[in-house]
């Protein structure tokens, strides 16, 4: 008996595991429709399009990310921080009617999948490192302003037709006179629902509860008589075909846009794969789910929709709903299926200041408040970085703004890499060690400089590095030996490497000894060897520390000292 009971226990255990992981995925999967539904469909809105389509994005992005992705529990769909992006190019492109505007909305999430599942083949995942802090919580205030600006007129009940954000600020200044008091009501209504229900936990269903709720007020005092506008029956059914736009001009406009859009995907994917992995492994595979994005761009067009993203407040909810694998998210995405292709009247009565509460609600979730005050407080030059690129975003294209905020990020990488300056070293007494002599107290050795360079020799700082050099020298003659303390150096490329051999070679023609010493970067001494300086210096001229190489050019001096 003692053996039967060890070999069924076992399984009846995996049996009981198993089944409450289907439960919890199931429960997840039923809370992400629900907080899925209504958010497709507003920003299916935010991009002119019909709710629908907010649907069938969300469905073929997550077939397309369960079938290439790697993490179990990533959520991706029609995103509010990438549409409005696009938003405003495809409308200048669908002037000609509402078929051009999926037309180029399908070419332009092939683009985009195409070029993400490029960058995870060639392993780019560290270019979702380029943007800085300030520059995403700039990117991203600008973007809540132009999704405030754009459901303004929605929430209170002011038709107006402009796609241009200023034009619809001004459309609303002159007629804010005509707003519907129970539009403004419901879209308040819902806002303040969502904010509060997800205060109390993210995993209720704010958003879905506040438009039921609109809907029900919308029929009980029969609101569409007062002037609240609705969505109206939609159409239902299966998706159609779509044949992309391919004709050249509107490639044209739509490959740069595509790969803007490219790097805002990427960047929000590795911030969500890293920050929720998945629970049955161990590390995340960034590239991988640059893959599955790519992937689920690509189903999100095969059914006629626009680019998708991955979704932070989704996966959140599925990661706190305690979800296990991509059963959640599929199960989610029958539920959407069978109301997108079942469903047309059920929405017909959800009033569009309703999916305009929603909206608001994303336009404030997304601005880092908390970021900005400790941005300004700590730093206020990353501030004015912060404001560079909102503004950007917000005045400019934003596509155009969202290209300078990347620029400025990449400036702002390269600006802190030239401020590096060459500084002394000096022995900490009673040690070894040798140490930047900023406030330190310290000694030096006669005729010998011990000098550092705390950042990668590049080309940015070459010549700030070669000039330093050359006055930090001639300010401590007389010399006879320069050491350079490379344990801050962490690579070297071919522009610094010439200008370290021009400092090697002036020293010679001084008569003075140069030694490298604690160039602990493995990449840094393959580039020495590469580029020739190590067979210049000779092997006698590399050391383990600063001591050492001072023993060996200075062995009286040294002894006892060192």
């Amino acid at each position: 008996m003692p053996v039967e009971r060890s070999t069924t226990t076992p399984t009846a255990g995996a049996r009981r595991s198993k089944a409450q992981r289907l439960l919890r995925d199931a429960l997840a999967g039923l809370t992400l429709a629900a907080i899925t539904i209504p958010e497709q469909m507003a920003t299916a809105k935010l991009g002119g399009f019909e709710p629908q389509i907010g649907f069938f994005a969300f469905i073929g992005a997550t077939v397309g990310f369960a079938l290439a992705g790697t993490n179990r529990i990533l959520t991706t769909g029609a995103d509010s921080t990438i549409t409005p992006i696009f938003a405003g190019s495809l409308a200048l492109l669908a002037a000609s009617g509402p078929d051009t505007l999926v037309a180029s909305a399908v070419a332009l999430a092939l683009l985009v999948s195409v070029a993400l599942i490029v960058a995870g083949l060639l392993r780019l995942g560290w270019i979702a490192d380029l943007l800085s802090t300030p520059i995403v919580t700039g990117f991203l205030a600008g973007i809540a302003f132009h999704i405030v600006a754009s459901q303004l007129p929605d929430a209170l009940g002011i038709p107006l037709q402009s796609s241009s954000t200023f034009d619809r600020l001004s459309g609303v200044y002159v007629h804010v006179r005509d707003a519907n008091p129970w539009s403004i009501a419901i879209a308040a209504g819902v806002l303040a629902l969502t904010l509060a229900t997800e205060k109390i936990n993210p995993r209720l269903p704010g958003a879905l509860v506040a438009v039921a709720l609109a809907t029900l007020a919308v029929l009980l005092f029969s609101l569409e008589d007062k002037g609240v506008a609705v969505l109206g029956t939609l159409p239902s059914g299966l998706p159609r075909p779509v044949v992309p736009a391919w004709d050249i001009d509107t490639l044209r406009q739509l490959v740069p846009l595509a790969l803007i859009l490219a790097l805002v995907v990427m960047m929000q994917t590795a911030a969500v794969s890293r920050s929720f992995s998945d629970p049955s492994r161990l590390s995340t595979d960034v590239n991988r789910d640059f893959i599955g994005v790519g992937v689920a761009n690509l189903g999100a067009a095969l059914l006629g929709s626009f680019p998708v993203n991955a979704s932070p407040p989704r996966t959140a909810v599925v990661h706190a709903a305690g979800g296990t694998s991509q059963i959640g998210v599929l199960i989610s995405a029958a539920i959407v299926a069978a109301l997108a292709i079942g469903g047309g009247d059920t929405l017909k009565h959800v009033p569009q200041a309703a999916l305009a509460g929603v909206l608001l609600f994303v336009a404030v979730r997304i601005v880092r408040i908390r970021i900005i005050d400790a941005v300004a407080r700590q730093a206020p030059g990353e501030f004015a970085l912060i404001l560079l690129t909102a503004g950007a975003v917000i005045v400019l294209p934003i596509p155009t703004g969202v290209a300078i905020g990347i620029s400025l990020s990449l400036l702002h990488g390269v600006w802190i890499t030239t401020q590096t300056r060459v500084s002394e070293f000096t022995n900490v007494p009673g040690t070894t060690i040798w140490w930047p002599s900023n406030g330190t107290p310290g000694e030096s050795r006669p005729n010998v400089l011990v000098v550092g360079f705390q950042a990668p020799l590049l080309f940015a700082n070459a010549d700030t590095f070669r000039r330093g050099m050359r006055a930090i020298i001639a300010a401590r003659q007389p010399l006879s030996l320069v050491v350079l303390e490379g344990g801050g150096i962490a690579d070297i490329d071919f522009t610094a490497a010439e200008a370290l051999r021009d400092v090697i070679a002036e020293c010679r023609a001084q008569h003075i000894e140069f030694a490298i010493a604690r160039l602990v970067s493995v990449r840094a001494l393959a580039a020495l060897e590469q580029f020739g300086i190590l067979s210049e210096l000779g092997a006698g001229h590399v050391f383990h520390s600063v001591a050492e190489a001072i023993a060996a050019a200075m062995p009286d001096d040294a002894k006892g000292k060192a």
